[in-house]
C-alpha cells in the first residue's frame, strides 16, 4: 500500500532545497525536528502554496494555480484532482487532529494523521494504514511549534523526533489562502461520507476554487477561506455508484446559507457549535455514475456573497 508520509517526504525535501526561490525558511530545533515556516515570519508564495497543498494531501494529488474571471473580475484558481480521493482528501488532508501542547494550538493536517490515526474511525472507514519512519504534517497557525510541540506528534506518530516535519502557514497569509481553497475536493468527499455516502466508491476527483485575497486578520481569512468554497468552489467526482444523498451535498441546502461565513460566525457569537455543519460543503458538484453513464449536478455558484466577502471594490 502506497505511503502518504513518504510520498510527502520528497514534497519536503523539495521544498528544504528551495527555501529562497518559494520565499519559506527551515529551522532544525534542538530534538532534530524539522520546522518550515510558510507564512509565519516569511511571505511564502502561490508555489510554496501548492507544494504545502501536496503534503497536506499526501502527495496523491496534481495541483496547478490558473487565473481566471468571475463577472470580469480577475481572480486566481486553484485546481487539483486525485485518483487516491479517499485516502489523499480523508486519510491524509482532513483537518482531523486539534494539537494542544502547553500554550500552543494549531489543526493538523497531512500523512502524520495517518500514523497517529486521528481519527481512528476515518481509517477503519476508508480502510487505510499507513507504515513510515517519518511523520509530516501541516499545521495551520500563527505561531510555530516548539521542541515540546514537536515532541508530542513524534509520540502520537510513533516515529524519532529527528523524523518530524511540520509545514507551518497561518490563516491570514496566501499560503494559508492557497491551501485552503485546496481542500475542495477533501470538503465534498467530507460532506458526502457525513451524510452516509461510502467514500471508497469514489473513484476520481477533480476541484476548482478562487484562492481568497487576504482581507485582515486570521479570523477574517477564516471567513473569506471558508466563502470561497462555500460560494464559489464546485468539484466533478467519477462515482461507481450515484446515491440520492448527494443531492444534499452543497452548501445551498444549509439554513444558514446566504451570507458571508464572517458574518454567520458572528452572529454565532464565534461558536463553532451554533453554526449549521451542512454549510461547510462545495457551492456546486457534478457527479459522474460510472454504473449508469449518468451525471447528476447539484448546488450553484454564488458571485454576490463571494464579492461582499472578498470586500471587493468595483
Amino acid at each position: 500500500m502506497v505511503s502518504i508520509n513518504e510520498m510527502a517526504m520528497d514534497i519536503v525535501e523539495d521544498m528544504l532545497d528551495f527555501e529562497e526561490e518559494l520565499r519559506i525558511e527551515s529551522k532544525k530545533l534542538e530534538n532534530g525536528a524539522t520546522v518550515i515556516d510558510c507564512g509565519v515570519n516569511v511571505p511564502g508564495g502561490y508555489e510554496a502554496g501548492i507544494l504545502y497543498t501536496q503534503i497536506c494531501m499526501g502527495g496523491l494529488a496534481e495541483i496547478e494555480i490558473v487565473t481566471d474571471t468571475i463577472n470580469d473580475v480577475p481572480f486566481a484558481f486553484i485546481t487539483e484532482y486525485t485518483d487516491h480521493p479517499a485516502v489523499a482528501c480523508l486519510g491524509s488532508q482532513k483537518a482531523g487532529w486539534a494539537i494542544s501542547v502547553g500554550k500552543y494550538f494549531a489543526m493538523g493536517s497531512g500523512p502524520a494523521r495517518a500514523l497517529a490515526l486521528k481519527p481512528k474511525k476515518t481509517y477503519e472507514k476508508i480502510e487505510y494504514q499507513d507504515d513510515s519512519e517519518y511523520a509530516v504534517i501541516a499545521l495551520e497557525a500563527s505561531k510555530l511549534p516548539n521542541e515540546e510541540v514537536m515532541e508530542f506528534i513524534a509520540k502520537e506518530c510513533d516515529v524519532d523526533p529527528e523524523n518530524v516535519y511540520a509545514v507551518v502557514a497561518p490563516t491570514a497569509s496566501i499560503v494559508g489562502s492557497v491551501q485552503i481553497s485546496g481542500r475542495i475536493v477533501e470538503t465534498a468527499i467530507y460532506k458526502m461520507t457525513e451524510i452516509g455516502y461510502d467514500p471508497k466508491l469514489i473513484v476520481s476527483g477533480a476541484g476548482r476554487c478562487p484562492i481568497a485575497p487576504i482581507v485582515g486578520d486570521d479570523l477574517k481569512a477564516m471567513g473569506s477561506t471558508n466563502d470561497s468554497m462555500m460560494y464559489y468552489g464546485s468539484v466533478f467526482l467519477t462515482v461507481k455508484e450515484y446515491d440520492e444523498i448527494l443531492k444534499n451535498v452543497p452548501s445551498n441546502t444549509s439554513k444558514d446559507y446566504g451570507k458571508p461565513f464572517y458574518e454567520i460566525f458572528k452572529d454565532a457569537n464565534f461558536d463553532f457549535y451554533k453554526i449549521d455543519p451542512n454549510l461547510f460543503a462545495p457551492a456546486q458538484i457534478a457527479v459522474n455514475d460510472l454504473s449508469t453513464g449518468k451525471t447528476y449536478v447539484h448546488g450553484k455558484l454564488n458571485a454576490e456573497v463571494l464579492f461582499k466577502s472578498y470586500n471587493i471594490q468595483l
